[in-house]
């Protein structure tokens, strides 16, 4: 599936995508770290020297892959997962020194403004009210310079109007209205009556062009770092969503593509079942999509997402793939998810109609949790890499489809992800029995915090997995306050930041001779 892995010889199957093939395994590894915890000098992560830099010592530890989490724009929490565009970028992520290069800003001016003092920590409030204000002033520079009449700027702003146009209006009107979503505007711009459009168009038009001008840096920032990893023989592994969160352009411009009532509200929301780990299940919020009507669109809409994002990463993460087997559905207005129901998704239909557009797409399918024969069924026939993680492995001693002497080939293997505690973490946070089954399974006579972590990388490397991702903060051995997120929870989510220096020459000399040494 991985593309650059291994050459295959491919035979269609009008039942299914999954497809015989002829290959000469080429065994793979990468890590795992988001943009927004490189380090930087304005405060979070983004587009600058240091993710060159990042990228070199990749290469120079023998990886071949960069797997980041998604780089929409973020709106309340912060989550990537939840955001006001599935096609724009977060403008957090533009490098504030590219622009003084280009005599849009002056290192004055952005030593200005307060970023926050913390290295490995992002102060998100300070960003919102610090980053938008440079990246007006470098706005403004940029019109008085004629830049919205410069060829590259017309040719980008005309490519992308088929998302563009809407995003950026959205987000202006947006900002007119202290921030709310457009389910509390008034109902000629909520239900984008034509004369309403056509006002808010006029009287928004600098804010519309402000925003068309982060898109615009976003796009030229980011497609010159990507190029920069491919040129070092690193490929980026994208993350998207299933689903778009309800505050956002999607479901604004498109209220027909998803579950919503005459009022375009919703009629159920995206979530999980009770388990567990969670007596009243877990209430994500997240519109859910109208099949029936993707299904006669051909799934326009779906494709022209995938689509997108290969021109972004080279490998594309599908978040939460069981949804495309049977979702679950929340009936609107429920404080728990007590009350959901499973129902059925698209299936195969979606991904041979992705196929018979795009062709074969490198995905992987993230399949964690309980699966169904069906889910497992789904996962088979589209023949994409599922995950494994090694946490997951030592809950129970019990037959664990987590545990590495299971693997098949055909997978991608995590000592963890960016929702579970770093390894170091987890030897405090889960149970002696999980630790004591940790230790007999691995032939241990004991333990060791301080080594642990190495033992599940190398544990993870030595696998028969395709691909192996590790965290950067395991190689870094880093314990709980590196942890990028604890789902369901509100507040110190996603704002661990390496420290300039911390992936250092020993660390990267360590993962290349684990990585040679597995023969990845």
């Amino acid at each position: 599936m991985f593309l650059g892995l291994w050459e295959h010889e491919m035979r269609s199957n009008p039942q299914h995508l999954n497809i015989e093939r002829k290959k000469e395994m080429k065994r793979a590894s990468g890590i795992l770290l988001p943009i927004f915890s490189l380090p930087s000098k304005y405060g979070i992560g983004c587009f600058s020297k240091d993710a060159y830099k990042f990228v070199d010592m990749l290469k120079e530890a023998g990886q071949t892959y960069w797997q980041i989490l998604p780089l929409g724009p973020t709106g309340y929490g912060d989550s990537p997962y939840q955001s006001f565009s599935t096609f724009a970028g977060n403008p957090y992520f533009i490098d504030l020194k590219t622009l003084i290069k280009e005599g849009l800003l002056t290192k004055k001016e952005c030593k200005s403004y307060d970023f926050g003092d913390q290295a490995d920590c992002i102060d998100y409030e300070k960003i919102y009210n610090s980053r938008f204000k440079a990246l007006k002033k470098a706005y403004d520079r940029f019109c008085e310079k004629g830049g919205e009449d410069e060829e590259d700027y017309v040719k980008f702003v005309t490519d992308q109007a088929f998302w563009l146009d809407d995003y950026s209006l959205y987000m202006a009107v947006k900002d007119s209205k202290g921030g709310v979503s457009w389910s509390e505007w008034n109902a000629p711009l909520k239900n984008r009556e034509a004369d309403a459009l056509a006002e808010a168009r006029e009287e928004l038009a600098e804010e519309i062009g402000f925003y068309k001008f982060q898109q615009y840096e976003f796009d030229k920032q980011w497609k010159k770092l990507h190029a920069y990893a491919n040129e070092k023989g690193i490929q980026i592994i994208g993350d998207i969503p299933i689903y778009v969160a309800f505050d956002s352009a999607d479901t604004w411009a498109a209220p027909e593509m998803f579950q919503f009532n005459e009022n375009n509200e919703p009629t159920g929301v995206a979530g999980c079942p009770p388990d567990a780990f969670s007596a009243t299940g877990q209430l994500w919020g997240n519109p859910l999509y109208n099949w029936d009507y993707h299904k006669k669109t051909g799934y326009e809409w779906w494709i022209k997402r995938i689509e997108y994002c290969f021109k972004l990463y080279d490998v594309v993460r599908i978040d939460h793939f069981r949804g495309f087997d049977e979702y679950y559905a929340i009936p609107y207005g429920e404080d728990t998810a007590v009350n959901g129901k499973w129902m059925p998704g698209p299936g195969m239909d979606l991904f041979r109609a992705i196929e018979a557009k795009l062709g074969r797409p490198a995905i992987i399918a993230e399949d964690l949790g309980f699966l169904t024969p069906s889910v497992l069924q789904l996962l088979k026939d589209s023949g994409f890499p599922g995950m494994k993680v090694l946490q997951f492995a030592f809950d129970a001693r019990e037959s664990s489809n987590y545990l590495p002497h299971t693997y098949p080939t055909n997978c991608v293997v995590y000592t963890g992800t960016h929702d579970n505690d770093t390894t170091r973490g987890w030897y405090h946070e889960v149970g002696k029995d999980a630790r004591d089954f940790a230790k007999e399974y691995m032939c241990k006579e004991r333990l060791d915090e301080d080594t642990l972590t190495k033992d599940f990388i190398a544990m993870a490397m030595s696998s028969v997995a395709d691909l192996c991702v590790i965290p950067m903060q395991d190689y870094l051995n880093l314990g709980s306050e590196a942890r990028i997120n604890i789902p369901s929870t509100l507040g110190g989510n996603w704002v661990w930041r390496m420290k300039k220096g911390q992936f250092d020459k020993a660390i990267v000399k360590e993962i290349k001779r684990v990585t040679e040494l597995y023969g990845r």
